[in-house]
C-alpha cells in the first residue's frame, strides 16, 4: 500500500525518534524513504551594538545538515532499505509538501514536538501545516524531550 514515505528530519532528537519505527516498517513493507532536511533562512539579527549585525551562513547550516543526514541514511541502508536523502532551504512546511508531492510520497512521516497553547503560537507547528495540507496521508508521532529523557533512562538501567 505505501511505497514511498518522506521523512522529515530537523536535527533533533525528537525528530530522530522517528527513524525507529521506519526502521520497522520499510523494510517488511519494502518502502523506499527519502530523508528530508530543511534549512530556514534567518531574517538578520542586530545584536546590542547596533554596528554589528550577526548573519546565519546558510551555506554551513546546509553543510551540516548534510553531515547529518548521510550517517542516517547509512544506518537505513545497511539494513536493507532502499533511502535516498535531500537538503533543501525555504520554509519547513511549504518544502516538505513540495518534495513528497515532486518525489510521489503515499506517506508523509514525521514526529511533532507536542507543543501546545502558547508554545504552538509563537513557533507555529511545522507538523500541523504538514497534517492539514497534505495530499498524502501523514504519520505523526508525538515525542517530547522529556519522553526521551525518560526512555534514555530507562535503557541505561538496563
Amino acid at each position: 500500500m505505501y511505497k514511498r514515505v518522506l521523512v522529515p528530519l530537523d536535527g533533533s532528537p525528537v525528530a530522530e525518534a522517528i527513524v525507529p519505527f521506519i526502521l520497522q516498517i520499510a523494510g517488511p513493507l519494502d518502502m523506499a524513504v527519502r530523508l528530508l532536511a530543511v534549512v530556514e533562512p534567518v531574517q538578520p539579527t542586530m545584536v546590542e551594538d547596533p554596528g554589528f549585525v550577526m548573519i546565519q551562513d546558510l551555506d554551513a547550516r546546509t553543510r551540516s545538515a548534510e553531515e547529518y543526514l548521510a550517517p542516517i541514511a547509512a544506518e537505513l541502508r545497511g539494513r536493507g532499505i532502499e533511502v535516498e536523502w535531500e537538503v533543501r532551504r525555504g520554509s519547513a512546511a511549504s518544502t516538505i509538501l513540495a518534495i513528497a508531492k515532486s518525489w510521489g510520497a503515499d506517506l508523509i512521516a514525521m514526529t511533532t514536538h507536542g507543543r501546545s497553547g502558547l508554545g504552538r503560537l509563537l513557533f507555529g507547528s511545522v507538523a500541523e501545516h504538514v497534517l492539514r495540507h497534505a495530499d498524502v496521508p501523514v504519520f505523526l508521532m508525538r515525542q517530547t524531550e522529556a519522553q526521551l529523557a525518560a526512555r534514555a533512562a530507562k535503557e541505561m538501567m538496563r
